[in-house]
C-alpha cells in the first residue's frame, strides 16, 4: 500500500497546528504583563500555564464523559472535521473573554478565557493528530505529525513576537515601554476572529469528516488477521505504555526549558534579560528537529530527500536567527550552535524513518546531553542542555504513533488520553523545581529528572516495538519509503 499524502487536505489541517504554538507560546508574554499590572504574587502569574494545560485533561476527560454518555464516540458521530470546527468555535468564545476582562481588569475572568481556549484545543488535538497520520501512508504519520508539529513551532516563535509588539509597541529586547492591561484586547479579538475564520474554513473544506478506523488497522497491520479488536482501549498495552511516555516526555520538554534560566543565572552568571533568547533557542531547536525529520513525509524523489535532510535543519535555525537579529539581540554566540545540530542530523538519519528506532535514538542522545550539561559548567552546559530540544523534538509524533497504532475503532478516544497526559509538563517540572533547591540536588544535578524521564523513553520504545510486531506492524519495513 503505497498511500500518497493528500497535501490539499493536510495543509488546510495543520493550520490548526500553528494557533496551539501561537498562543502557548504568547502565554509567556502575558505572565510578567498580569504580574505587574495585576500585582499578583508569583503564584497567581503561575496560574496563566496552570489553567491552560489543565484545560487539556478537563477536555479530555469532557470528551471522555460525554462519549460513554452517548454510547459511542463523540468525533466518529459528529465527524473529524465538525468536531475541530466546534473546538475552533470553543477557542474563539476563550479568546473574545480577554476583552470584558482587560476592561474590568479581572485577572480570573482572563484565566477563565484562557481555560476555554485550552477546552477548544483539546479537542482539535484529539481529532487533529490522528487525521495527521492517517492522511496518506500510516507508516509514514509520524512525519507528517512532525511536519505539522514543524508549523506549531513556528506559531510559537511568531506567537511571542506579535504579541510583544501588540502589548508593548515594539519587540526589541532594548525597549522600555511600558504595558497596560488594555493593550491585549486587540490581539486577542483578532484571535478570536481568526479561530471563527478557520473555523468557516474547516466547515467547509476537503478535510475528511469520517475515517473507517478498522480499514486504517488492517492497512498497518500485515496481515488483517494480525489485527486485535479488543473490548476496552484501555486493553492496548502501546497505548497505556504511551500514555505514561507523553506524560514524561511533555515533563522533560517543559521542565528542561522552564529550569534554563534559573542555572543559567547560577552557573553562567547570565544577566536575567540576557537569557530570552537562550530559551527561545530551546524551543527553535524543536522547530529544527522537527522540520528535518518531515522531510521524509513529502513525494520527492530519495536523492532530493538525502539532501532536504541537511538543508533543512539549517533553514529553521536561519529563522530562529533572523527573529533573534530583528528583536536586536547578539546572535553571535549562537553560531557555534551550528555544529551540534549535525548530532541531531546523524540521528535522524539513523532511525531510517521508524519512529521506534528514532525514539530510542533520540532518547539516548538527550540523556547524553543531560550529563554534559551537568558534567560541564558554564555555557557548554548551557547549550548542552539547550540541544535537548533537538531530541525532544520528534518524540511527540514518534510517541502517538505507536501508542495509537493498531487501536482501530478505539483510536478517537485513545487519542484523548494521549491529550490528557499532557499535564506531565506541570507535574514534571514541579518535581524538578523542587528537587532544584541546595537543600537537595541543586540545579545542575536536578536534571537528573530528565535522565530518568528519557530512560522510559527508551524502554518504550523497545517495548512498543515488540508489542506492535505481535499485532502485525512493523515500522523498521516503511512502505511508501521514508527516504531512506
Amino acid at each position: 500500500m503505497n498511500q500518497q499524502t493528500k497535501w490539499s487536505q493536510f495543509s488546510v489541517l495543520i493550520s490548526v497546528f500553528f494557533f496551539w504554538g501561537f498562543v502557548a507560546a504568547s502565554n509567556d508574554i502575558l505572565i510578567p504583563v498580569f504580574k505587574e499590572k495585576l500585582h499578583l504574587a508569583q503564584w497567581q502569574s503561575q496560574m496563566v500555564s496552570f489553567a491552560f494545560y489543565v484545560a487539556y485533561t478537563v477536555g479530555s476527560l469532557i470528551y471522555f464523559g460525554l462519549s460513554k454518555l452517548s454510547g459511542g464516540d463523540i468525533l466518529n458521530k459528529v465527524g473529524y472535521r465538525n468536531g475541530i470546527s466546534i473546538g475552533l468555535i470553543i477557542s474563539a468564545l476563550g479568546s473574545l473573554l480577554f476583552y470584558p476582562a482587560a476592561q474590568q481588569e479581572s485577572f480570573y475572568l482572563m484565566i477563565t478565557g484562557l481555560f476555554i481556549v485550552g477546552l477548544g484545543f483539546s479537542l482539535q488535538q484529539t481529532a487533529a493528530n490522528p487525521l495527521a497520520i492517517v492522511m496518506g501512508n500510516p507508516k509514514l504519520g509520524s512525519q507528517r505529525l512532525s511536519m505539522a508539529g514543524g508549523i506549531n513551532n513556528l506559531g510559537t516563535t511568531i506567537g511571542p513576537t506579535i504579541v510583544s509588539l501588540a502589548i508593548f509597541g515594539t519587540i526589541t529586547a532594548t525597549s522600555t515601554n511600558v504595558a497596560s492591561i488594555q493593550s491585549i484586547k486587540t490581539p486577542y479579538l483578532i484571535l478570536g476572529a481568526a479561530f471563527l475564520l478557520a473555523a468557516i474554513v474547516f466547515r467547509f473544506s476537503s478535510v475528511p469528516n469520517k475515517i473507517n478506523l478498522d480499514e486504517v488497522a488492517e492497512k498497518e497491520a500485515d496481515a488483517p488477521t494480525l489485527v486485535q479488536h479488543k473490548k476496552t482501549v484501555m486493553q492496548y498495552p502501546q497505548l497505556v505504555l504511551g500514555m505514561i511516555a507523553i506524560f514524561v516526555y511533555v515533563g522533560v520538554e517543559v521542565s528542561t526549558a522552564s529550569n534554563l534560566p534559573e542555572f543559567m543565572r547560577v552557573h553562567a552568571a547570565t544577566a536575567t534579560n540576557k537569557i530570552a533568547p537562550f530559551v527561545s533557542l530551546f524551543w527553535a531547536s524543536l522547530m529544527i528537529g522537527r522540520w528535518t525529520n518531515s522531510v521524509g513525509a513529502f513525494d520527492i524523489s530519495k536523492g532530493a530527500k538525502e539532501v532536504l535532510r541537511f538543508v533543512m535543519p539549517y533553514i529553521a535555525f536561519g529563522v530562529f536567527l533572523l527573529i533573534n537579529k530583528l528583536a536586536n539581540h547578539d546572535i553571535t554566540p549562537f553560531y557555534i550552535y551550528g555544529l551540534v545540530i549535525v548530532a541531531m542530523i546523524i540521528g535522524d538519519i539513523m532511525s531510517k524513518g521508524s519512529p521506534a528506532r528514532q525514539l530510542l535514538i533520540f532518547s539516548a542522545m538527550g540523556i547524553t546531553a543531560l550529563f554534559i550539561g551537568m558534567l560541564a559548567d558554564g555555557m557548554v552546559s548551557v547549550y548542552a542542555f539547550i540541544s535537548v530540544g533537538l531530541f525532544c523534538s520528534t518524540l511527540w509524533p514518534c510517541i502517538f504513533t505507536l501508542a495509537i497504532a493498531g487501536l482501530g475503532k478505539h483510536t478517537n478516544e485513545g487519542s484523548s488520553f494521549l491529550i490528557m497526559m499532557i499535564m506531565g509538563g506541570g507535574f514534571i517540572s514541579l518535581l524538578q523545581g523542587f528537587l532544584a533547591g541546595n537543600q537537595y540536588l541543586g540545579i545542575q544535578w536536578s536534571y537528573l529528572v530528565g535522565v530518568a524521564c528519557f530512560a522510559y523513553l527508551a524502554y518504550y520504545a523497545i517495548k512498543a516495538k515488540s508489542i506492535l510486531k505481535s499485532q502485525g506492524i512493523d515500522y523498521d519495513h516503511l512502505e511508501g519509503g521514508g527516504g531512506h
